[in-house]
Parts: C-alpha cells; sequence; structure tokens
C-alpha cells in the first residue's frame, strides 16, 4: 500500500510539473502550434480551454472501438503505424498532450507563408469543423496542410516540399543516370540478354533521369 500511494505521489509531481511547463495564458485562440515529433513537425491549432486541434496518424481506431484508448495520448508507435496504414483523425487534445514534452512555437509559420492568417475564431471554426477521421498521405495530406488550410486558407505542405525537393536532388541527378546505365549494362552481360530492347530501354531510362537532373 505504502508502495502504491508512493507511486502515485511521483505521478502526480511529474504530471503537475509536465502541465505548469506550459503557459496557457500565451495561446490565443486560433494560434498555430508547432512542436518536434519523432522524425518530423507537428501542427496543430489552438481551440482554446486548453484545447488543441490537430490531424494525427493513429492505427488504434483501426483496430478497436474503445473510446476510452482512442482518447488516450498517442504514442511515436501509434502515430508511426497509422502513418503507414494511412490511417488518421483530427482530434482534439490537451496541450500537454499535443506538445508530448516537447517545446512549442507559436506562429511561426507566419513568418514563412506569403499569406496573411485569417482571424483568431475564424481559423479555430475551420479547424473544429474538420474534426473526424481522415485519410492520411505523408506527403498529400498530412498536419501541415491541415492546419495551413486552417489558418491561411491554402493547403499546403512546406515539409513535404522541401522532402520532395530532397528526393529530387538524389533521384534525378547526374550520378544517378551514370549508376543507372552501369547497373543496366552489367544486369544485361550477367543475364546474357543484351538485346536491342534491353539496351533501349537502359538508355532511355538513364537519358531521361539525366535530362532532369
Amino acid at each position: 500500500m505504502f508502495l502504491y500511494q508512493l507511486l502515485n505521489f511521483f505521478f502526480a509531481a511529474s504530471k503537475k510539473e509536465e502541465d505548469s511547463k506550459y503557459d496557457l495564458s500565451l495561446y490565443k485562440r486560433g494560434d498555430l502550434l508547432e512542436v518536434p515529433r519523432t522524425l518530423f513537425t507537428h501542427f496543430g491549432i489552438y481551440l482554446g480551454d486548453n484545447r488543441v486541434a490537430h490531424l494525427i496518424p493513429d492505427i488504434l481506431p483501426a483496430i478497436t472501438k474503445d473510446k476510452s484508448a482512442i482518447a488516450k495520448m498517442v504514442t511515436n508507435n501509434r502515430l508511426l503505424m497509422g502513418v503507414v496504414t494511412k490511417v488518421a483523425s483530427v482530434r482534439v487534445d490537451s496541450v500537454v498532450d499535443f506538445a508530448y514534452g516537447s517545446d512549442i512555437l507559436i506562429n511561426h509559420m507566419d513568418k514563412v507563408c506569403s499569406q496573411p492568417p485569417l482571424d483568431g475564431d475564424d481559423v479555430a471554426r475551420r479547424a473544429e469543423k474538420l474534426l473526424g477521421s481522415v485519410t492520411y498521405s505523408l506527403l498529400w495530406y498530412n498536419c501541415e496542410h491541415y492546419v495551413m488550410y486552417c489558418r491561411y486558407g491554402m493547403a499546403i505542405s512546406y515539409q513535404t516540399y522541401q522532402f520532395c525537393t530532397s528526393v529530387r536532388k538524389i533521384v534525378f541527378s547526374r550520378m544517378s543516370a551514370y549508376l543507372t546505365a552501369l547497373c543496366g549494362v552489367s544486369f544485361m552481360l550477367y543475364l546474357s540478354c543484351v538485346t536491342p530492347l534491353t539496351v533501349l530501354l537502359t538508355a532511355l531510362i538513364s537519358f531521361t533521369i539525366w535530362m532532369a537532373s
């Protein structure tokens, strides 16, 4: 019994310290909140009264109907499995659960986006209107697309753009063209299948990558 009480005491103290980390007076209805999460940045819209609306991948709704379990903070394992299975929802969590222990940036995207933000109440109403299950796409509809639409009226993702730019630099590079040609020639020689068709395909693919680089 004593051990149980001691564990409860430490848990309550830890929870209180975590709650006090975030000063709710800093956040206004319609603010765009931003936190680092796993391999990317996570975004949400502050609704007021310690509530944050955010689009987050989560595998749990696909495997259980237990609302109390689903309502708990989304862990990294749940999140990553949601990304893979493309299962997500726009949900409301407390600031602490949304932040997942990270520091919060407020309206940082105002400095990046060329479009001026909408009125705070309009932003929050948009965020609330979209609550519920959604089909998730890492490239085409993620948490950043959601908040950018709510706050600026344009569903774009700078993270996605930077990712695609990086992939393009790697895939569509001159080195990739050289390697593609080398692999194609090696493959044909190894299988003894040097025919006009295989030569043409190897040359065409390598040429396409070369021209795109």
